[in-house]
């Protein structure tokens, strides 16, 4: 096929597609804002359920693109117009055009630090999700600021998720899991460190995670139905949080070594411009609009846009990279059909 696809964007999903997109034989523009591809796996350490090491799974993506895909990194795409048909990506250096483009911008974390009452970025032992993951990756387990190990580990969920407060009024969907398979790896790490899960409640939805969540109570892992408050630090650099747990209905007082809040995704903001460029709108939770969130939530409202990935919304790895490769499939059928805004079956 004497055609050009622009993938905006280097993560699971722009990965996966471009793949695709080169076996069905066509030519892929691939831009990553970011030094290398690879998205957000590549600041984590080992996945869920499995405990493979992402690092893996990127590098597998990775090496799966044929030679007919030319990849930008470095460059953040600012702008998509379109004239006769053909779509020209402004970037940071030269305007190259393409027939279609397909948005995989993905998400960001959100920042903890806007839940001040947890003392992200003011206390020193309370971290994210991601820099614990940082820790397992530098040095095999959690440490304190001062290099110690923690004796006492405290793993919030929903930071950022489900918090009409921060104008976050979805589900992340990967939180309950993630924050799961971290409290697992702690106790592996540190078998003799107690580790406490508050929760909302557990949403373990997908194969193999309500196992991962039972391993974890084997493990010792305390679960307490509770959302934190308030966190204090202490003289010794502790920190003293307050939750409710909301199972017998009592206020509850903890001190522990260490807090990990379990920052959930939002919109990339880079992804707007992109996306008011091209006519399209966002969805009530700030990400990319689908034609059909039922039967093409990879289609825009645009003829010869797609999406795929968590630029739409949360999603793990596996629906990212299925997404693109379905996303794909239906950029081959608009070149070879015309089917621009209908599922195709």
């Amino acid at each position: 096929m004497n055609k050009t696809i622009a993938v905006i964007g280097g993560g699971v999903a722009g990965l996966a597609a471009a793949a695709a997109l080169n076996q069905l034989g066509y030519r892929v523009l691939l831009y990553e804002k970011e030094a290398s591809t690879g998205g957000n796996v590549r600041n984590w350490d080992r996945l869920f359920p499995s405990g493979r090491h992402a690092v893996e799974v990127a590098n597998e993506l990775e090496s799966s693109i044929a030679g007919n895909t030319e990849i930008f990194t470095g460059t953040m795409v600012t702008s998509v117009s379109q004239s006769d048909g053909i779509f020209h990506v402004q970037a940071f250096g030269p305007v190259r055009n393409a027939d279609a483009v397909l948005i995989t911008t993905g998400f960001e974390l959100f920042d903890a630090r806007k839940k001040e009452e947890y003392g992200y970025g003011i206390f020193e032992n309370v971290i994210t999700s991601a820099d614990l993951e940082k820790m397992f990756t530098l040095q095999g387990k959690p440490v304190l600021a001062n290099g110690a190990e923690p004796k006492k580990v405290a793993f919030i969920h929903c930071v950022g998720s489900r918090d009409e407060k921060v104008n976050n009024p979805w589900c992340s969907r990967v939180c309950c899991v993630t924050a799961v398979k971290q409290a697992i790896e702690v106790r592996e790490a540190l078998p003799d460190c107690e580790v406490y899960n508050f929760y909302m409640d557990l949403r373990m939805f997908g194969t193999g995670y309500e196992q991962l969540y039972k391993q974890a109570q084997v493990k010792g892992v305390n679960f307490i139905r509770g959302r934190l408050s308030e966190a204090n630090e202490t003289r010794t650099h502790q920190v003293m949080i307050k939750a409710e747990d909301t199972l017998v209905s009592k206020p509850l007082q903890l001190t522990v070594d260490l807090v990990v809040l379990m920052a959930g995704m939002t919109p990339v903001k880079s992804t707007l411009p992109i996306l008011d460029s091209l006519g399209l709108i966002v969805n009530e939770d700030g990400f990319a609009e689908v034609a059909n969130a039922h039967t093409a939530s990879t289609l825009t409202m645009k003829k010869g846009v797609f999406v795929a990935g968590a630029c739409s919304g949360p999603a793990n790895i596996t629906e990212s990279v299925n997404e693109a490769r379905a996303a794909a499939l239906q950029i081959h059928n608009y070149f070879i059909g015309g089917i621009d805004s209908s599922p195709v079956f």
